[in-house]
């Protein structure tokens, strides 16, 4: 019965039910998720990545916002922000970092240890770098990969990089340290089971972890370098995809191509090339926390962001063009071949560490990923805003001091790369600032309703003077009544004793369109507010 009760208060708030009576309730906004139900029956599974390409790309799975059918994001609380719990955490943006908590990342303090040896317990040699899974002198199990023979710190650099990017963003991540070691470390487990270049699986020798090692760049010093990530907390049960919902999650309610944090993710992965973000890049791990199993979905594996590709240097090409995109053949044969796209005019300097990157030619609405993702086609402007702004906290000394992560051995390499995420973060800033109305972090002062806005704060444009316009809010009919004569940012007097809301609709200059309306509740002479809706 306790199950049944929560799983219904979970549906309510996750989804907006239409029956709700009021707006507002009295735990409003809820910044955590509500109680997990029990999750201890899912079952492991795997996604076969090439279906999931030929899926997303001719049949656009999930539910689609189109004309005259849109789905604002679910699963946000009052204020419109995702609640912390399984797939997201309120960081960088909210509760700023330190430059050392944000090159820490999600952890930063469990690197291998430097006594003793590292056991090797699980290797591949298939593909152009190869990886194993090694477990140190303490016990703790590390997923070990390297850069490709051609460009050495690229792959290693990037994923180092953008790790820490994405966990101050707010998402789940491994934890990432780079590594540089000598062979003599590393010892074989007799149980290790290797496939080999034929394909056949035998237990592993030593000239098998010679033959892999041969494929590995070395540092100038003669050492290794690699990059080991730290067993993710938690029984791995497979990817998530970037629509539906998991049916054998209780806690799963919300179709993903509507989840907010999935949405924004367009904009973050724009921003860092995460041109690889799809399914089989995350994981869902079950967690047992207080007596109760429930799953977290992580983002795994940045091998494939900024100028790398993992395996390569990345083409033009990637984060200009799908995979399979047709939209381009007909206007290549109307015009003999001769109109260029924009992303093929891109030029990069010679970094073999950074691979393909630059700014020039970025345009944040036009980036795609290697194939369609559910979620970021879904992406609306308050999507995008709330993404934005979170791209736009970083300042240039902390993209700076993140970027020193990767530890590349060409001080101008770095330094390029850093302007690089500088020039597309302010265009971000740029692009979806100017689609709604760029305030946030509302709250009451002295009697005054204040907040950032966030337009004046990074310098960009914006023509014409704030205005208010008040009304009372009738909580239970969902019903706003304008208060003649209040056009400040003053609230206006209520009856003393009683628990009223009153709504601020925000506007600037004489654009109607973009509003922003805060809801306050006023309780004991005391405002707060409980919500915020966009408008454009």
């Amino acid at each position: 019965m306790q199950n049944r009760q929560l799983g219904i208060t979970l549906l309510t708030l996750l989804l907006g039910h239409p029956l709700m009576a009021q707006k507002f309730y009295p735990d409003d906004p809820l910044q955590k998720e509500p109680p997990s139900l029990n999750a201890s029956s899912i079952k492991p599974r795997k996604l076969n990545d090439y279906y999931d390409l030929l899926q997303n790309t001719f049949k656009h799975p999930g539910e689609r916002n189109e004309k005259g059918v849109v789905t604002r994001a679910r699963g946000v609380n009052t204020l419109g922000e995702p609640m912390d719990g399984s797939w997201y955490t309120h960081r960088h943006y909210w509760h700023p970092m330190t430059n050392e908590e944000l090159m820490l990342g999600p952890g930063g303090k469990n690197p291998p240890s430097d006594s003793g040896s590292w056991t090797i317990v699980s290797a591949k040699s298939e593909g152009i770098t190869p990886g194993f899974v090694m477990m140190d002198s303490k016990g703790n199990r590390y997923f070990v990969k390297f850069d490709p023979m051609h460009d050495p710190e690229m792959a290693t650099g990037a994923e180092m990089i953008c790790a820490r990017m994405f966990y101050a963003l707010g998402y789940h991540v491994p934890d990432y340290y780079l590594i540089q070691f000598s062979p003599e470390r590393l010892v074989l487990d007799k149980d290790v089971e290797f496939r080999d270049a034929q394909g056949r699986e035998r237990k592993m020798t030593g000239d098998d972890l010679s033959r892999l090692l041969a494929k590995i760049p070395k540092t100038s010093d003669g050492k290794y370098r690699g990059i080991a990530s730290l067993q993710l907390q938690g029984k791995p049960v497979g990817p998530f995809r970037y629509y539906g919902t998991r049916s054998d999650d209780p806690n799963d309610v919300v179709p993903h191509e509507h989840r907010r944090e999935l949405r924004g993710m367009y904009v973050f992965s724009a921003w860092l090339g995460h041109n690889d973000s799809r399914a089989i890049n995350s994981l869902d791990t079950l967690i047992e926390e207080d007596g109760t199993a429930h799953v977290r979905h992580n983002l795994i594996d940045f091998g494939s962001t900024l100028g790398s590709l993992s395996t390569q240097p990345k083409t033009a090409r990637y984060g200009g063009e799908y995979y399979l995109d047709f939209k381009q053949a007909p206007k290549q044969m109307a015009t003999l071949g001769l109109a260029v796209p924009y992303w093929a005019h891109a030029k990069y300097p010679d970094y073999p560490s950074v691979g393909r990157f630059e700014a020039a030619t970025f345009k944040p609405d036009k980036w795609v990923p290697d194939y369609p993702n559910s979620a970021f086609r879904n992406r609306l402007p308050d999507d995008e805003f709330w993404a934005a702004k979170q791209v736009m906290a970083f300042t240039d000394e902390q993209i700076r001091a993140i970027v020193k992560v990767a530890q590349f051995s060409d001080p101008a390499a770095e330094k390029y790369l850093a302007d690089t995420l500088i020039a597309r973060r302010d265009k971000i800033g740029k692009e979806y600032f100017g689609r709604v109305l760029p305030l946030d972090q509302f709250a009451v002062e002295n009697g005054e309703l204040v907040f950032r806005d966030l337009a004046m704060e990074h310098h960009l444009v914006s023509s014409g003077d704030l205005h208010a316009n008040w009304f009372t809010f009738d909580n239970s009919a969902k019903k706003s009544s304008l208060i003649a004569g209040t056009q400040g940012f003053r609230l206006p007097q209520t009856e003393a004793g009683s628990t009223s809301f009153l709504a601020a609709e925000i506007s600037r200059g004489t654009d109607s369109k973009k509003t922003v309306t805060v809801y306050l509740r006023v309780a004991n002479g005391q405002a707060t507010v409980v919500g915020v809706d966009r408008a454009w």
